[in-house]
């Protein structure tokens, strides 16, 4: 064989062995995903005894929340107003550019009724949560939102994430802006859903990035914009 073509079949062998580790790391990913422990949320209410006129009058910035729990069913809400499927075709809650749903919601769970302290994602497809990790994580978080009250004290923190690349693949660079803007969408939705169920949340910009995905084990690709504390006013 030429040396021509030896080096062709040198870079075949790296080629079919760089797909075969590929393939193998995605199923290891597969593997943990499906080992992981799913909470099937309450199924959200689609009507209530407040407008959204009263919800719009009444929304506000609450960063001090009464001691006791938030229930299962208030939080399956709140993560079904933020980006619950509302369509048989995927649509969601929220406006999303092109329909590519660059958002990725992950819940800390505090101090919830029926549900153990935890880091969770939530899967809008089967409205469920995902278990990533379990325990009190709330020094790590609390420690990357700068140690802030409204995370210490909250019964949970909504942590809306951004995958850009899934709008970016479509738009260019322009797709990272309409990520934040339907980011916001996203927030505003959790704020007058919060004043439907009596609870008080507030949005917190000051975190550190690099810790707070630490400390819930985000994807390399998913960047936190949004931190929500809640609790009951």
């Amino acid at each position: 064989m030429t040396e021509t073509g030896m080096h062709i079949k040198n870079n075949i062998k790296v080629i079919i062995y760089g797909f075969v580790f590929m393939l193998l790391i995605v199923e290891k990913e597969d593997l943990r995903c499906e080992s992981s422990e799913i909470v099937k949320l309450p199924e959200p209410r689609y009507t209530s005894g407040v407008s959204i006129e009263q919800a719009l009058l009444e929304r506000r910035s609450v960063r001090v929340y009464k001691d006791g729990p938030v229930s299962l069913e208030d939080i399956s809400q709140l993560l079904w107003a933020c980006q619950g499927i509302t369509d048989t075709r995927g649509y969601r809650t929220t406006p999303s550019a092109g329909a590519l749903y660059p958002l990725e919601i992950y819940l800390y769970a505090a101090n919830i009724t029926a549900l153990k302290p935890g880091i969770y994602k939530y899967n809008p497809q089967g409205h469920a949560l995902m278990k990533i990790t379990q325990g009190d994580n709330r020094a790590a978080i609390s420690e990357a939102a700068d140690n802030q009250d409204c995370i210490k004290n909250a019964a949970a923190v909504i942590i809306i994430c951004a995958v850009y690349k899934r709008t970016t693949k479509k738009f260019g660079e322009k797709g990272v802006r309409y990520a934040h803007m339907e980011a916001g969408c996203a927030a505003q939705n959790i704020y007058l859903q919060s004043v439907s169920l009596g609870l008080g949340t507030v949005v917190v910009g000051g975190y550190n990035p690099g810790k707070l995905k630490k400390a819930v084990q985000l994807k390399g690709n998913e960047q936190p914009l949004y931190l929500m504390p809640v609790g009951r006013r």
